[in-house]
């Protein structure tokens, strides 16, 4: 049984900037945000307040998840987060959403010819 994907799109873009950043590996909040500020080129910055309530609110829709990675000589109390198999096919979903606007204003933002 799938789960139905249209109910949670379009992401916001806090959820979608996360879902990103932890699409390539498992990351810890701080990372999350590094991440996020690396992959827009510091044009959008998630604040520790931003990140944790939307980090909870998608563990509850259950697309990520709190990872079990730990690594020796860091701190116990760090936590990863891990993209869910089904939290990568919502990402997917809205790549191909985001895709399908990106054509459509392409094509209608096309300059039209002038007639000689």
């Amino acid at each position: 049984m799938t789960e139905d994907i249209a109910p949670f799109l379009p992401l916001s873009p806090a959820s979608l900037h996360i879902l990103l950043a932890l699409a390539g590996e498992d990351r810890h909040g701080y990372g999350i945000m590094q991440e996020v500020a690396r992959q827009s080129e510091s044009r959008y910055k998630l604040g520790p307040g931003t990140l944790y309530d939307n980090l909870q609110k998608l563990m509850v829709q259950g697309l990520v998840s709190e990872s079990t990675r730990r690594f020796p000589n860091e701190d116990p109390r760090r936590r990863y987060y891990h993209l869910t198999a089904f939290g990568r096919r919502v990402l997917t979903a809205e790549a191909g959403r985001l895709e399908e606007v990106v054509r459509e204003a392409r094509m209608h933002l096309r300059v039209p010819r002038r007639a000689l």
